[in-house]
């Protein structure tokens, strides 16, 4: 072997050590977990044959603990940039077979260099996170690489989208960047997330609960509200990563992709015209409004395991991108509480971040009433709904099918909040409060049945519709159902050209 073809061998034997992770022995425990390498998923998730890796040979620089004679290429963190459906993404994958994917200062280094390449080049950066935490050999050098990660994401948030899968076990500081970021994924059976883990909550609270029931993926999706999606694998959750990025644009400058389609933009949905019943106390599944206008009925529903009152997600509509919002008649008849504002208010800030436009559909009977919610301070939380909503600059386009009630009319997307675009149902129905509520307050002396019942006639007739409000304006056109999407697209074509924006300043104080 001559000397150049030392130094070949010499650079393939150092390349193929650093593809080999923890080696073969750690890399069987992590696939009898049901989990795939970070390597995998890497391979996985590109296009492939498009994905450049970065500091392939980095290593730890910690001399402590005898961790010095363990030093693997790589350190624990795969990391560089790729194309998914042909555009450019970042991306960094913890490698729990070395070092159970723990933070070194290193391997921060590394995660810091892939997210300031995508915040220049305006591009995503997906976190793969599948790690212990803090490693605990280095000390406060791995807390500094924490928080400089921290400083990036908030730096990062409103200018390119920022999305973290959980794919492993992510405890103590692993878990609060994800949570700076816009999206969080979740893989059934195999992944959870907590600032404290069930040993240390026994120890200090004496409460007794497994890793899953503490943070694990319907834990997190249904109940906390901290992720929003739950894959049945790791293949299944990162096709639904790359499914969502095809909805979003590069970063905050750009418009999301445009998606050819043979869906006519005039197709009239006649199931549409009877789906919202006559009386008011009757539920409907949003849903099938929804769905009804996509472009080929289809639906990306974000958070749909967690305040189901309230439902928000993605369509196209003649091939572009819309932020769907919609509340829900079919749980808890679609009323504001706390979790739906909160759900709600981050989705409309997310998207007016990112230049998509909004589709508001209002079914409303008002916020929900009761000790539990006023003691966990509804009017502030409700609030935040009604901030996101003034303070968006997309394009707004709002449909009251039925019930548009008091407050919750307001901070629903109404005309008042600045939307462009206010459509309404012949069935709608834009009042202070329901008739009877309405009657049984205004004619509170009242007893006879009778009369109650004509004023509550009265009432209906006079306010309890949509032709008070079209009168004043408040309502633009009031419209068929079967029109919905028509209208949508025109109405999108119209306000594709908005410009509009908040006076200068800092930032808003938006009540937090």
């Amino acid at each position: 072997m001559n000397d150049l073809e030392k130094v070949f061998s010499k650079f393939e034997e150092k390349n193929k050590n650093a593809e080999t992770g923890g080696g073969p022995e750690r890399i069987a425990k992590q696939k009898s977990a049901g989990k795939l390498t970070a390597r995998e998923r890497i391979n996985l998730f590109f296009d492939p044959g498009t994905f450049v890796e970065l500091d392939k040979l980095v290593t730890h620089k910690c001399a402590n603990f005898g961790i010095e004679k363990n030093v693997i290429p790589g350190d624990g963190v795969i990391s560089g940039y790729g194309k998914v459906d042909g555009r450019l993404v970042f991306c960094y994958a913890q490698d729990f077979t070395v070092f159970g994917g723990s933070l070194s200062r290193s391997n921060a280094d590394k995660i810091i260099k892939v997210m300031k390449q995508a915040l220049k080049m305006g591009a995503p950066v997906i976190g793969l996170n599948d790690s212990g935490g803090a490693r605990i050999q280095e000390g406060v050098t791995s807390l500094a690489g924490y928080g400089d990660i921290f400083l990036l994401n908030v730096k990062a948030s409103g200018v390119i989208p920022q999305i973290s899968a959980i794919m492993g076990p992510c405890a103590g500081g692993a878990v609060y960047s994800p949570a700076i970021t816009d999206f969080i994924f979740m893989v059934k059976n195999s992944s959870y997330m907590f600032v404290t883990g069930p040993d240390v909550i026994k120890t200090v609270t004496h409460e007794e609960v497994t890793k899953n029931e503490l943070g694990g993926p319907m834990t997190h999706n249904s109940k906390s509200g901290v992720a929003h999606f739950v894959g049945n694998d790791d293949e299944h959750t990162l096709m639904m990563i790359r499914e969502l990025l095809s909805f979003l644009p590069s970063n905050n400058l750009d418009d999301a992709p445009v998606v050819k389609t043979n869906d006519p933009a005039d197709r009239l949905n006649e199931e549409l015209q009877a789906l919202v019943p006559p009386d008011p106390n009757k539920p409907y599944d949003m849903q099938k409004i929804i769905l009804a206008v996509a472009d080929d009925k289809h639906f990306f529903e974000v958070m749909p395991h967690y305040a189901k009152n309230i439902i928000t997600g993605y369509i196209r509509l003649g091939g572009k991108t819309a932020g769907i919002v919609a509340n829900q008649p079919d749980h808890l008849a679609g009323v504001l509480d706390i979790n739906s504002s909160l759900k709600a208010a981050r989705f409309v800030r997310f998207c007016d971040a990112f230049n998509i436009p909004l589709v508001t559909f209002v079914d409303v009977p008002g916020f929900l009433p009761g000790t539990l919610q006023e003691y966990g301070g509804i009017i502030k939380h409700g609030a935040k709904l009604m901030y996101a909503f003034a303070e968006a600059t997309v394009p707004k386009i709002t449909v009251i099918t039925r019930k548009a009630y008091g407050g919750a009319y307001d901070v629903m997307a109404s005309k008042h909040l600045a939307a462009d675009v206010n459509y309404a149902y012949p069935t709608a129905e834009i009042a202070v409060m329901g008739p009877a509520g309405a009657v049984n307050i205004i004619f509170r002396g009242d007893t006879d049945p009778e009369t109650l019942a004509k004023r509550v006639e009265d009432y209906r007739e006079n306010f309890a519709n949509p032709y008070k409000a079209a009168e004043l304006g408040y309502i633009d056109e009031i419209i068929h159902p079967r029109d919905t999407r028509k209208k949508l697209i025109q109405a999108l074509d119209m306000t594709q050209g908005k410009r509009e924006n908040n006076p200068p300043k800092k930032h808003g104080n938006i009540p937090l």
